[in-house]
């Protein structure tokens, strides 16, 4: 057996640097390379083999831990989970950082390579720097904190366990149904360590993306929940109105084609979840939009007359089912088709665990034999339901402030007229965000790709985005994680360079976490920030006001000396000028002329831009008869909320129980 002398570190580089993915017949490279923040725990390791030979492996520079991690994750979604960038930290803190990343990862179903390094496996020099020492277990560091949020764990505290510990990863990693955050922890020393590596393990590997066929069982069961019976003579006789819920999973397996020609031929319409949204694009006649709690006009009222549900490649979150309460039908069932068995098994559905694309074709040619042809009974409840929904969509995206009697979208207890009147002194700005989202939809070209996460913009967005080109629309809804957006704007920018990249996100989730624009500039790899500023973590303050509470810590006030709370003045903070430091194209925006003007000149610049556009608060998009299981207090002195545990009690008593 030939042998190569390696230290653990430059093995594992090598490694990576040799994995490829077949996917129908077509072979890539799965690692495009590393995202590194170099500390003490791994510099003399990865960051020493990185410097040596790095093959054909990327070496980036990252800012922030978990911003980096974050780029990794928008990288490998927006190229549908076929590439991946692997990311590297220290020891203690640098680890930590990414804990939340792998949590976004998984959560997502996006594959994450983590690198931490970690204490000495020795224990020689203990307690190292940033060593947490718990004294009942020694054996524990940072990173054991990482096995809540990964897929797949492992720590390599002999070189010879680097083996195991890689083609592990791999086996998780290019897993469709098993996919997520990957944590290999490497000891600082056992980085440094040399071995005797077999050649086999450094050779070209390629890994099989497999489509799972459907069993016939499966086809079976699945042909008789839709037309409805077992028995014969009412065998023509179908499920009247079914509705396809489309997840990520048509997008990951590539399965839009098949979904479209599914839809047509048996004229069943089909609503978005916030990954399954552009899988095909908005103006298909079948296509309904948004479902659920963000869900939009035309999806909620057909969801709550379906009889049949199909679900493909979901994961039915709260927010796709409006907390298990958006299916009113009182015989409404559940055909889940999912590569995923765990999410197969989800609302007592019966169960297809097989490749969407496959399941699509057969279904398609099961349903079409000689003799009948099913069709679902929507008559023209379809087409009704979308010219709502556009008359809603134009009213909306057009929705302007008017100083007197202006009613916003949101209309809640906040003391409005004293509100507005504040922030427009203070800003010089009337806009309402959905009308900002009107013009950005407006004038977004078909290929430019969004990118959302958190707050009260996803929610917008999946109620009214129209997606004009597939794979457009980037959402991290799995997590909803603040922070993000700036950050996976670069890792889908990495995954299609040709095309224009727009992080649409808030002012809290920009002051979250924007670390990696700065590497954006850097890399000469151009984003656009839209950034949406009401000086308030909007979304919640709708949520704790909509459910009895008044607004609480959740505008961004000054604290008051008179009441020692946080009900000062606004704080104003210019991103504008925040951006510009780093280098980026920045403009400042309190108009609609404003807006275009910046939109058109955006386009032109080479660097990253970054667009500050002061809305209104309460002016983003209401919800289409849904509702939310929150937690609201059973016991309270306001009446607002005793109401609005009621209304709680109300429609958990409606919905499903699981």
């Amino acid at each position: 057996m030939k042998t190569v002398r390696l230290t653990v570190a430059q093995a594992l580089i090598k490694f990576l640097d040799n994995q490829y993915i077949e996917f129908d017949g077509k072979v890539t490279k799965f690692v495009e390379g590393i995202f590194g923040i170099f500390g003490h725990g791994n510099v003399l390791g990865i960051g020493q083999a990185l410097e040596q030979d790095s093959g054909n492996l990327i070496v980036r520079q990252g800012r922030n831990e978990q911003g980096m991690a974050h780029v990794a994750i928008g990288f490998a979604k927006q190229n549908l989970r076929k590439k991946i960038y692997a990311c590297t930290s220290s020891v203690g803190p640098g680890a930590a950082n990414m804990i939340t990343a792998a949590a976004t990862a998984t959560a997502n179903r996006i594959p994450l390579l983590l690198l931490p390094g970690d204490v000495f496996a020795t224990r020689q020099p203990d307690p190292v720097l940033q060593q947490i020492e718990q004294f009942h277990d020694l054996s524990i560091s940072t990173n054991d904190a990482f096995k809540a949020v990964s897929k797949y764990w492992d720590r390599v505290s002999r070189p010879e366990q680097l083996m195991t510990a890689c083609i592990n990863a791999m086996r998780v990693l290019t897993d469709p149904a098993d996919t997520g955050a990957v944590t290999l922890a490497l000891p600082q020393d056992v980085q440094a360590e040399a071995y005797d590596f077999p050649e086999y393990f450094l050779q070209k590997r390629i890994h099989r993306i497999e489509r799972t066929l459907p069993t016939e069982p499966m086809l079976k069961s699945a042909i008789e929940l839709i037309m409805s019976s077992y028995e014969p003579e009412n065998l023509k006789k179908g499920e009247k109105k079914p509705l396809i819920i489309c997840g990520g999973g048509v997008r990951y397996s590539e399965a839009a084609e098949q979904l479209n020609h599914f839809a047509e031929t048996f004229h069943i319409p089909f609503a978005e979840t916030q990954a399954g949204k552009s899988a095909v694009v908005s103006e298909h006649s079948f296509n309904v939009g948004g479902v659920g709690e963000t869900g939009c006009l035309a999806a909620n009222l057909l969801a709550k007359e379906a009889d049949l549900i199909i679900g493909i490649g979901t994961r039915y979150t709260d927010f796709t089912t409006s907390s298990k309460w958006i299916f009113q039908n009182p015989e409404v069932k559940f055909l889940n088709i999912n590569i995923a068995r765990f999410d197969a098994y989800k609302l007592d559905g019966i169960q297809v665990v097989a490749d969407a694309k496959e399941t699509l074709e057969k279904l398609t040619a099961l349903l079409s034999p000689t003799g009948y042809r099913y069709r679902a009974q929507w008559g023209n409840s379809i087409s009704e339901a979308k010219a709502q929904f556009k008359q809603e969509l134009q009213r909306i995206y057009h929705a302007t402030y008017t100083e007197k009697d202006f009613i916003p979208e949101v209309n809640d207890a906040l003391d409005r007229e004293k509100v507005y009147e504040e922030f427009i002194k203070l800003t010089q700005s009337c806009l309402t965000q959905s009308r900002v989202l009107g013009i950005l939809n407006e004038t977004l070209g078909e290929n430019d790709i969004i990118v959302g996460a958190a707050g009260s913009l996803p929610g917008d967005l999946q109620r009214a985005w129209q997606s004009k080109g597939e794979n457009t629309y980037h959402l991290e809804y799995g997590y909803s994680c603040m922070g993000y957006e700036v950050n996976a704007a670069l890792g889908a920018k990495l995954a299609q360079p040709e095309k224009e990249v727009y992080a649409l996100l808030g002012d809290g989730s920009y002051m979250m976490l924007h670390s990696e624009l700065v590497t954006s500039v850097q890399e000469n790899k151009k984003i656009n920030i839209v950034l949406f500023d009401n000086m308030t973590n909007g979304c919640i303050n709708n949520l704790q006001i909509g459910n009895g509470m008044d607004s609480f810590a959740t505008e961004f006030r000054f604290r008051n000396p008179q009441t020692n709370k946080l009900d000062g003045g606004f704080v104003p903070v210019d991103f504008a000028m925040n951006a510009a430091s780093y280098g980026c194209k920045t403009y400042k925006v309190t108009t609609e002329e404003e807006l275009y003007a910046a939109l058109a000149d955006a386009k032109k610049q080479n660097v990253s831009t970054l667009i500050d556009i002061k809305v209104l608060p309460k002016t983003m998009i209401h919800g289409y008869g849904s509702w939310w299981h929150v937690g609201v207090a059973e016991v309270s002195e306001k009446e607002t909320i005793r109401k609005a545990h009621e209304n709680s009690v109300k429609h958990i008593n409606e919905a499903r129980r699981y």
